[in-house]
């Protein structure tokens, strides 16, 4: 901590009892400051208590300013922030560690000139799938991956969701290092350890709602989770040109073993820099603990936490917020699987240029997604649009803009209006994340966790589905087969948004407000009178 901000903190601290006087004497003119900061209702003051609460806001209020004087790409001042980028590279491996194998599938089943045991040499694939076998291997990840969405959000609540993440990744990350060998030995075993590592990154994405819960103060939900999913697109970026090279340069098997490592090396950093919640992290300020906490008022951790299942499953804004990432779902992995193919196949890219091409719109979605993340937070802290309304207008948007260039990758007709297309698909998802992705986080806080599971549970779905379907569907391929798959896509994106529209909510619902202790105060301890001036609405 540089000496500047100690003198200052001192200074504001000594001066607490003048800061007291001075709200006595201004009869609590602190309107101002409060609209921009607190927006909720302040008393007059009249008993000491009372008086000494404003006082407190007020040195909060500016010791935050300190705090937050720090630039944003400072973010190593700023704990949350060290949690924001290390999950950010958490997640790139869970999309590296996924990925790779629609890069290596490509070489694996390509012709190419093979040197057998024996000496002879020939012209052949060195595993001769047809078209739906791929597609069954490929989609082989999400029949683990569903089956531990729910029990992951439930995991995180029992035994924190740092400890869940890191291992899901790190064992996700020692499968792949000897994925390599038991697919010499069988297609079998590689369809075998594709599940189980999908069990194991199936409890990646509930578990950091659990993360964010104790981490992420609310003004800032959508700038710290979109940091962090944007890890996803950016890791997928990553895999997909260096995977082609790789595959070039050292053969598909390196693949697996560099991003395997990475993903170990990875792990050792989360588990020794990150801890569970800001209450135990060693290395935190006072300053910084004293914001989050007060921001995400007196929240206690309760690890038997009972979960409202019935009012959950018949939420509609749940169900809007499952719909929505079933829809984002079934186009992002309908092009994560199949992308690469549809670039070699039809667009006529060699596989060091389908890398960087398939690459190129998770790599304007990850920029997007930043974009995304800050402006939702602007327009909410703003106060410009509601939660409810930037959801809704971030989700939606998105979905109708990856519908109309969804249908236009079909008809483009050229390998650049096609690149275009999806380009402009893909990065404009990227507002959608500003929406349905920490809307989980806004309807039931304490059940952040389990919500992600449920939805993530029906949006894993595509992932299994999807490439079986276009595997069946793209035989020959043509560009009249491939179109349909892009059909399939605008159709569930529509879908998507009219749902997400009317049943969206932005609000904490009534049956998550039973479990969410509130900041608030009893009319017993008021002791003065509501200022009806000073009301926020």
């Amino acid at each position: 901590v540089n000496t500047e901000f100690v003198n200052k903190s001192y200074v504001l601290y000594t001066s607490k009892f003048r800061l007291y006087s001075a709200i006595t004497r201004s009869k609590c003119n602190l309107r101002q400051e409060g609209k921009r900061i607190y927006k909720y209702k302040y008393v007059h003051c009249g008993s000491f208590s009372t008086i000494w609460k404003i006082t407190n806001i007020a040195y909060v209020t500016i010791v935050t300013k300190i705090v937050e004087e720090y630039p944003i790409w400072m973010f190593w001042k700023r704990r949350r922030y060290i949690v924001a980028v290390l999950a950010f590279f958490g997640f790139f491996n869970v999309y590296s560690l996924r990925v790779n194998l629609s890069i290596a599938i490509v070489s694996m089943t390509e012709n190419k000139t093979i040197i057998h045991e024996n000496g002879t040499v020939t012209y052949d694939k060195e595993f001769d799938w047809d078209s739906k076998l791929q597609g069954y291997v490929l989609s082989s990840f999400f029949y683990g991956y569903i089956c531990t969405q729910i029990f992951g959000g439930w995991l995180a609540n029992k035994i924190g969701g740092q400890k869940v993440y890191g291992v899901g990744i790190a064992v996700t990350a020692a499968l792949t290092i000897v994925t390599p060998v038991l697919t010499h030995t069988s297609v079998s075993l590689l369809i075998a350890v594709r599940i189980i590592e999908g069990i194991f990154e199936g409890v990646t994405y509930p578990c950091i709602h659990s993360v964010w819960s104790r981490w992420a103060p609310p003004l800032e939900r959508s700038r710290i989770a979109t940091l962090a999913f944007s890890g996803s697109y950016v890791g997928t970026v990553v895999s997909m040109i260096v995977s082609g090279y790789l595959a070039d340069w050292l053969g598909w098997e390196s693949i697996f073993y560099i991003f395997g490592t990475i993903g170990i090396i990875w792990f050792l950093c989360w588990w020794f820099l990150i801890f569970e919640g800001p209450e135990v992290d060693p290395w935190i300020t006072s300053e910084e603990l004293k914001h989050i906490q007060d921001s995400l008022g007196n929240i206690t951790i309760e690890k038997n936490i009972k979960h409202p299942w019935k009012s959950i499953f018949i939420s509609l804004p749940v169900w809007a917020i499952i719909v929505s990432h079933f829809s984002e779902n079934w186009g992002f992995y309908t092009l994560l699987t199949q992308l690469p193919m549809f670039m070699k196949d039809m667009l006529n890219y060699d596989l060091g240029q389908t890398g960087i091409m398939s690459a190129i719109p998770y790599l304007v979605m990850a920029i997007v997604m930043q974009f995304s993340g800050h402006s939702a937070d602007w327009f909410i802290e703003r106060r410009i649009l509601t939660t409810t309304q930037v959801r809704k207008i971030y989700n939606c948007s998105a979905f109708i803009a990856q519908t109309i260039f969804m249908l236009g990758t079909g008809f483009a007709g050229s390998a650049v209006g096609s690149t275009i297309c999806l380009t402009l698909a893909v990065g404009l998802g990227a507002f959608a994340w500003a929406g349905f992705s920490v809307n989980h986080l806004d309807v039931a806080p304490q059940h952040a966790s389990v919500l992600m599971g449920v939805s993530n549970t029906f949006a894993t779905l595509p992932g299994i589905f999807s490439p079986i379907i276009s595997g069946y569907i793209v035989t020959t391929p043509t560009d009249e087969e491939w179109r349909i798959v892009f059909y399939i896509s605008s159709a569930i994106y529509l879908f998507g948004c009219i749902f997400y529209g009317i049943f969206a909510s932005g609000e904490l619902q009534p049956w998550a407000a039973e479990s969410e202790p509130l900041r608030k105060v009893s009319i017993s301890e008021k002791k003065g009178v509501i200022n009806e001036r000073f009301e926020m609405d």
